[in-house]
């Protein structure tokens, strides 16, 4: 583990970037920043809002002037799912740090999402979430440093497999 890098969680909605972030963030005694957070502070609304107003494009240009603004030492930064749409973002993270993919199989990830809308999920019109997993996961594996399986984990043992692999 080197001091001074930050580690960037990526994967799919419901992986547990932000679970697993903040309890790597303390046992690294790191800062966590959750990108989706920024984004509605910046915006002063919640990302659903942010998309129905501003659409799919709009919401995607926030989020990399945000991802892309994001700087720190010695950090755990979980940016949303969808970040990995963004090039210029992916390749600031990998610039910046590891970049971590924290992998789960769609049966998992269709099991732990709900309501895809309430939590802010980028669809297309039509889009399904096997669509939107297959589209995603081929793009978390092009820009991950690090792959983890976190697929019949629990959130503790996804931590030290993440702690082991840094």
């Amino acid at each position: 583990m080197g001091k001074g890098i930050n580690y960037i969680l990526i994967g799919m909605p419901g992986s547990g970037k932000s679970t697993i972030g903040v309890l790597l963030a303390k046992a690294l005694a790191y800062e966590f920043i959750d990108t989706d957070l920024l984004i509605q502070q910046k915006e002063g609304k919640l990302l659903k809002e942010i998309i129905e107003e501003k659409g799919n494009e709009g919401f995607r240009l926030i989020e990399e002037e945000v991802n892309t603004g994001v700087s720190p030492k010695e950090a755990v930064i979980a940016p949303g799912g969808s970040a990995i749409y963004s090039s210029k973002a992916m390749e600031h993270f990998r610039e910046i740090g590891k970049v971590i993919y924290l992998r789960l199989s769609y049966e998992a990830t269709k099991e732990r999402l709900g309501d895809l809308q309430e939590r802010g999920v980028l669809l297309k019109d039509g889009q399904t979430l096997e669509d939107l997993y297959n589209e995603r996961t081929p793009l978390y594996e092009q820009y991950a440093h690090i792959i983890i399986d976190t697929d019949g984990l629990e959130i503790g043992d996804a931590l030290e497999k993440v702690l082991e692999n840094l």
